[in-house]
């Protein structure tokens, strides 16, 4: 990090007072200005509003003379507030300029009415358990009533109601997945606050009566909907709907369907296998584990099945060490991982079990290269692993080993740019052979890895298509890390305003991605550059921005001594910045070596992450080439 700009973290608070604290202390806000105007832009969700609507608001459209200066001098003073380390002269990175106006870019866990509507989006598909976790936490952000400041002002009373909904709809939402989860008590003093403050919502009615019958009070349960019965008569004249009239009858003949549910799916499953004996467990732990992972849990999955290639070591029996390690066949769509300390520890495990066993059967084999491509995912250096898995797979006919085997394979398509066609044939085979493999899992990595490589040619249309059809199936087969990939498609891509959701357990994926897609977006519209947290990227972005700020030997000194980008998913991203620091820059021999690696992908678009999009590699190529000619006519 050089002195360009010092990032802070910006968090802003409008459920309740408004309230902004900026790395970690509360900033005052004493003018009412300063927070309406924030009120204004946190509801725009990131939107962009231009300064002629800001006065309108303001002032209900009778601004004062003097109100564009006034606004300037607000905005002037909230920067100051939002980033009060940013040194003259260099460009805001929070409340940022956007042709005649404004917008807050800021991510979603730094608002908490957006990582409210985050949370409550991402229950849908969700398992009981993971809804209970993220309306819970939801519900916690409520310190007061939205904008409660400003509520009667114009801009705030659709979305004060919205919210207000939102809040109500996540209580029964929660309360919904906590009668699933058999913990009825939990609920009772929330669903009954929630009937007293919403007498019309019949949902709250139904959810009390349920949370009581099940927590053993009959007659409160029966008595509660009596009670909603007489008040809807009372005051609106209407009889209760038909969920509460079958819900009583269904009460007084004690369905037993009514009664708190057992504990279902994986926690019954772990309990049966911890009942046997060790090798059985082993054996059984990729099936629990893979489930485990694709419902989101991965950090559980990746510990434990780490502590089950280890037990089997302990075990010496190289064929059952092998099924250990190779039988977790849950396939990558991100080539960076997310724990590589534990992606070394598989690589090295499965290639001593290779060497340990010459005998060992094809299938197994297979496996274990499919594994070792996989976990060494994005290097371009494990083709010939992946090649093999996919040659076996085939000869064996096996559908869900050939997915597991092309799922590799798809993370070692980065030994050059420009193999977005590739990829794209990998993706539509394994949504193919996913069918015959029943295995909905592969068919949504297929659906994403053809999302992405469309995105390199240029067709949103059809990777729109697939970003659809995956959000489908996540919700039918409960896959919720599924979305996070089409979310940020559609913030980068078709324009969505509410930034997308940056989930703790995937840190390969988000360390740094913000800033980076941000950053590609301001290239493309040709706008000032935001810095920030960069993450493992860091080094490639730096000289372009020191040039930027002026620093142009620090720029020349920090691009001669740049290493190629890594072979993943911003190969052609990551190029095309340094192209750009080297097209400024005027440096000859990073000139050449971009031209050389971005060549291959003449014709696409650096976009083929799905996530990062710094428009046509071509524009980049021609910068480089008007830059070497440039420089030959020099020398």
């Amino acid at each position: 990090m050089t002195t360009a700009s010092i990032p802070t973290n910006v968090q802003i608070r409008v459920l309740g007072p408004l309230q902004v604290a900026v790395d970690g202390e509360v900033r005052e806000l004493s003018k009412r200005r300063h927070r309406e105007i924030l009120g204004i832009l946190v509801a725009l969700r990131g939107r962009d509003i231009s300064t002629a609507s800001l006065i309108d608001e303001l002032w209900d459209g009778a601004p004062p003379p003097g109100a564009v200066g006034a606004v300037r001098t607000f905005i002037g003073e909230l920067r100051r507030i939002l980033e009060p380390h940013r040194l003259p002269r260099t460009p805001p990175s929070v409340l940022v300029t956007v042709r005649d106006g404004y917008a807050l870019r800021l991510f979603v866990d730094a608002v908490d009415v957006w990582r409210v509507e985050s949370a409550v989006a991402r229950t849908a598909g969700a398992t009981p358990n993971q809804a209970k976790s993220l309306l819970s936490t939801a519900l916690r952000e409520w310190r007061g009533a939205a904008f409660q400041e400003f509520a009667e002002r114009p801009w705030a009373l659709a979305e004060v109601s919205r919210l207000t909904e939102m809040r109500q709809t996540a209580v029964e939402r929660f309360a919904s997945a906590c009668l699933d989860c058999g913990q009825p008590a939990e609920v009772i003093a929330m669903l009954e606050a929630q009937v007293e403050e919403n007498p019309w919502r019949e949902e709250g009615w139904r959810l009390l009566a349920v949370a009581l019958y099940q927590s053993d009070r009959q007659g409160d349960a029966l008595a509660v909907l009596r009670r909603a019965r007489v008040q809807h008569a009372n005051e609106l004249g209407l009889d209760p709907g038909p969920a509460l009239v079958d819900l009583e009858s269904r009460m007084l003949r004690r369905d037993p369907h009514l009664d708190r549910p057992e504990p279902l799916g994986l926690a019954m499953t772990a309990t049966a296998y911890s009942k046997s004996g060790t090798r059985v467990q082993l054996e059984a732990s990729n099936a629990v584990l893979g489930s485990l992972a694709v419902a989101g849990n991965l950090e559980t999955a990746r510990t434990q099945r780490i502590a089950a290639i280890q037990a089997a070591a302990e075990l010496n029996d190289p064929e059952l060490d092998a099924r250990v390690i190779g039988g977790y066949d849950i396939p990558g769509i991100w080539t960076r991982p997310d724990d590589p300390a534990a992606a070394a520890i598989v690589i090295a495990a499965a290639e001593n079990a290779l060497a340990a066993n010459p005998n060992l059967s094809d299938r197994s084999r297979a496996r274990l290269l499919a594994t070792i491509a996989m976990e060494s995912r994005g290097t371009g250096g494990r083709h010939p692993e992946a090649s093999e898995a996919e040659s076996i797979a085939r000869r064996l006919g096996d559908a869900q080993l050939l997915c597991f085997a092309l799922s590799a394979r798809f993370m070692q398509t980065f030994t050059s740019a420009g193999l977005a066609a590739d990829r794209a044939d990998i993706g539509q085979e394994l949504i193919t052979t996913a069918f015959d493999a029943d295995s909905p899992t592969f068919e949504i990595n297929g659906r994403l890895i053809r999302m992405q490589a469309l995105c390199a040619v240029n067709d949103i249309s059809s990777a729109s298509s697939e970003a659809d059809t995956v959000d489908r199936l996540a919700q039918r087969h409960e896959r919720p890390l599924a979305t996070v990939f089409t979310h940020w498609f559609r913030w980068t891509f078709l324009g969505d305003s509410l930034p997308p959701p940056l989930p703790p357990e995937m840190p390969g994926f988000t360390d740094g991605m913000p800033a980076l897609a941000t950053l590609g977006r301001e290239l493309r519209e040709a706008t000032e550059l935001s810095d920030g947290d960069f993450g493992p990227y860091e080094r490639w972005v730096r000289p372009l921005l020191l040039v930027r700020a002026g620093s142009l030997g620090a720029a020349v000194e920090a691009l001669q001594q740049l290493p190629d980008p890594s072979s993943d998913l911003l190969l052609e991203a990551t190029w095309c910045i340094v192209a750009q620091a080297a097209s400024e820059l005027g440096q000859l021999s990073v000139i050449r070596r971009a031209l050389g690696a971005l060549e291959p992908a003449r014709g696409e678009w650096a976009a083929g992450s799905g996530v990062v999009d710094l428009g046509r590699v071509d524009h980049y190529l021609g910068l480089l080439e008007v830059a070497a000619g440039s420089r030959r006519g020099v020398g």
